[in-house]
């Protein structure tokens, strides 16, 4: 119940708050087990993502993030389980008797959609960095779980990293259509980072923006 109010305000803040434009709003998974991968610029990323979903699948709904920064003290730990519904993953990586993506394959299993950023940080303004492969761990063990590519732009200027205060901002997410696992890890992160390319050129962008 907490989770759907919050995500309930998040969607009226988006609406009133933020000019957003959606492209290909359909093809984002409301069943799973699914994943979709974007890019990170900001805090908002992953709460904008969530409201684009039903609230009636919220539950079934899960980003995944940095057990360092959301599980650092007890109430963000509570807020980020309970609100939020976030999958902790250890950046420090796996060692002999932990995966830092067990988690994520419980979810998978459970037929969960997660929402994942493949930077691994929050990156400056439209700028992307870098994508680690753990999303291609993830597609290798759930060859069947369909990986939505998105690409969001305004979001880091309308809440930058170590910002609190939201400024209005017209923002675009560009929904692309689902990649599949096709047995090679170098050629699905490379195919990922292609996905990525072309959408971030979808929209000519003003200088400015």
């Amino acid at each position: 119940m907490l989770q759907k109010i919050f995500y309930l305000f998040v969607k009226i803040a988006v609406l009133f708050l933020l000019g957003l434009n959606v492209r290909r709003k359909e093809l984002l998974p409301s069943d799973g087990p699914a994943i979709v991968v974007a890019n990170h610029n900001s805090h908002l990323d992953t709460m904008v993502l969530m409201a684009l979903m039903p609230l009636s699948k919220l539950k079934d709904i899960k980003p995944v993030a940095a057990a360092d920064y959301f599980f650092s003290s007890p109430w963000k730990a509570w807020f980020s389980e309970n609100v939020l519904g976030i999958i902790p993953v250890d950046r420090g990586g796996a060692n002999r008797t932990n995966d830092p993506l067990e988690g994520c394959y419980r979810a998978l299993n459970e037929g969960k959609v997660l929402i994942l950023f493949p930077e691994g940080s929050r990156g400056e303004p439209e700028q992307m960095t870098g994508l680690k492969k753990g999303v291609s761990y993830l597609a290798e063990k759930f060859p069947e779980a369909p990986v939505v590519p998105v690409f969001t732009h305004g979001l880091g200027k309308a809440l930058p990293k170590g910002s609190f205060l939201l400024v209005p901002f017209f923002c675009d997410i560009f929904i692309d259509e689902p990649m599949t696992w096709e047995g090679n890890r170098i050629q699905f992160m490379n195919l990922l980072q292609e996905r990525f390319s072309v959408l971030s050129r979808e929209k000519n962008f003003a200088p400015w923006e």
